[in-house]
């Protein structure tokens, strides 16, 4: 397959690259800027045997879209299958957040989802392919102090599932996949702090933190391939059971009786 990923140079994104790449697929590995870590990534790819480029640019800017599928798609003679999983988080509370940070987190994750996944569109269209945004259990929950993060997935996951009526007939797919607590370059700084680590297993059913190539990068896999080929408009969570946990942490049992 020919797949496009953003974000890729580090984290859940450099994750689903060394996955991808194992699998032989042709990869256009994307960053927000030129780095060695995006090299690094494109370094690996090859080195597993992937066809790999490494683009650049910031999605939140005019045009950057737009490139990135014609730069990857110049070079790879198609697509298959995108992947947008660049996003951002400024972090503060609703009304101390500025109208600069909250235009900069949509920017970046839901217009860039947006114009990343209509330019691939007419490629995918050709090839039968499918459009996976990484979105996040944020979206689906609050996440109060971050900002437009929260609101942003949540329009992620509406923008996507929309998409996906629109694009059904075409037969290109389109899909959300929601991390919950992962280990990331985002979250890197709170479990160094193994209080806080501890504190967070505490809270998920599986006691444990999500690792991206373990818990997160095979279903990313799955999702692109013709094994998932009748799903679509979905929102898939990988969160240890911690959204759907509530009731479990509630004090004491409902007596059985009757009137």
């Amino acid at each position: 397959m020919r797949i496009l990923i953003t974000g890729s140079s580090r984290g859940i994104g450099r994750a689903i690259a060394d996955r991808l790449a194992r699998d032989g697929n042709a990869l256009a590995l994307c960053a927000s800027r030129p780095s060695a870590e995006l090299d690094a990534a494109v370094a690996a790819a090859r080195s597993a045997g992937a066809q790999s480029i490494g683009l650049s640019g910031d999605l939140g800017a005019q045009g950057t879209a737009v490139r990135l599928i014609a730069e990857a798609t110049e070079v790879l003679g198609g697509l298959d299958a995108v992947i947008s999983n660049a996003g951002i988080a400024i972090a503060g509370r609703l009304t101390e957040t500025d109208e600069e940070a909250w235009d900069r987190v949509f920017d970046v994750n839901v217009r860039g989802a947006w114009l990343l996944a209509r330019a691939a569109y007419p490629h995918l269209a050709t090839s039968g392919g499918s459009f996976t945004a990484i979105a996040s259990m944020s979206g689906v929950e609050p996440y109060p102090g971050t900002g437009a993060y929260s609101a942003s997935k949540a329009a992620l996951i509406m923008m996507v599932r929309t998409l996906a009526l629109e694009w059904a007939e075409s037969g290109v797919r389109a899909n959300c996949l929601s991390p919950g607590l992962f280990l990331s370059s985002m979250t890197e700084p709170i479990y160094a702090d193994a209080a806080k680590k501890a504190a967070r297993e505490a809270l998920v059913p599986m006691h444990r933190i999500g690792d991206p190539a373990r818990d997160f990068a095979g279903l990313v896999d799955f999702m692109i391939s013709p094994d998932a080929g009748y799903i679509t408009g979905q929102n898939v969570l990988a969160d240890g059971g911690l959204i759907g946990s509530i009731h479990a942490q509630i004090a004491g049992r409902p007596q059985s009786g009757g009137e």
